[in-house]
């Protein structure tokens, strides 16, 4: 078996050390191995969950990047199940179109956009790790593909070349399920899915740039300050889960047992508000404020602020 070394866990680095553009590397690597091509990151762009605070919510962290070839690459890292999870990601991806382009600018300048997944929940029912998704239009009767195509100018000619819809304009939606990857390296991107799940590279490991991952990301060469930091963000992490585990299965006893009593729909809706009542709770007597509870559970900042009153 080949030699393994803890590492910090790739949500984390995210947030404190791959956005130093020393570390862009690391990032480099992932997505070269991921798009299956050379990815050179320009740098980081801000966004309004693109964030270093301490109140930023623990459950889900991302990051936004711009590469060589001017595309936008959102990476995000999603820990436990949220509500409308592919609604949140199509706003997302039309919020970066929205505020990368200028208002009267030519609508072909519009950013490619590509969003990265990372997921530690199960996202519906499959067979696979990796997910690809995108657009792409097809004829109600043949069922065949619509080629588009587009005039460019070579020298002093015309000519005409098809337009890839999927990878030249329509947003790209990686989702990347880790627990359900089995361990087996099959291609350099499993390399790296076997670091987000274990937060270890095995030394015979040799896709780009892991490593650096190995080097930059080791538990080893933490100093105390950031330990501590990390061991923070861990408990945090850990709090949040136990929490949101607790009132899941809290809520769905008091709506079976309610269910009984006075039917299963309205039980159902007994223990769904009891549920959440729970969380609200749970987080506010943790320390979270009103706004953070409001933005992690989905819920209208009115309801939390009346649960915590009650």
């Amino acid at each position: 078996m080949a030699k393994e070394q803890k590492l910090i866990r790739f949500d984390w680095a995210i947030k404190n050390i791959l956005r130093n553009k020393a570390n862009f590397d690391i990032l480099e690597g992932f997505l070269s191995a991921l798009l299956d091509e050379e990815i050179q990151i320009l740098h980081i762009l801000d966004t309004e969950s693109n964030q270093e605070t301490e109140t930023m919510k623990y459950n889900r962290v991302d990051i936004l990047v711009k590469d060589s070839q001017q595309r936008h690459i959102v990476i995000e890292i999603q820990n436990e199940r949220e509500s409308d999870y592919l609604h949140r990601l199509l706003f997302g991806t039309s919020k970066v179109i929205i505020d990368h382009h200028q208002l009267g600018h030519p609508y072909k300048e519009i950013a490619k956009v590509i969003s990265v997944s990372i997921l530690y929940f199960n996202l519906g029912a499959g067979d696979d790790y990796v997910y690809y998704g995108s657009t792409i239009f097809r004829g109600v009767h043949t069922k065949h593909p619509l080629k588009l195509r587009k005039r460019e100018q070579v020298e002093e000619h015309f000519i005409f070349k098809e337009i890839d819809l999927e990878r030249e304009i329509f947003p790209e939606y990686y989702l990347i399920h880790v627990e359900r990857f089995e361990d087996e390296i099959k291609a350099p991107l499993d390399e790296w899915i076997y670091m987000l799940k274990h937060e270890q590279v095995r030394d015979d490991f040799q896709s780009r740039n892991i490593d650096r991952a190995r080097e930059k990301l080791s538990l080893l060469t933490m100093n105390e300050e950031d330990r501590r930091g990390y061991e923070k963000y861990l408990m945090n992490v850990a709090s949040e889960r136990d929490i949101m585990e607790t009132a899941h299965a809290e809520g769905e006893k008091i709506g079976r047992e309610e269910g009984e009593r006075i039917g299963l729909e309205k039980g159902e809706q007994i223990g769904l508000e009891k549920g959440q009542a729970e969380i609200v709770l749970r987080m506010y007597r943790k320390g979270k404020s009103v706004a953070e509870i409001a933005d992690v559970t989905d819920l209208p900042l009115e309801t939390v602020q009346a649960m915590v009153k009650q």
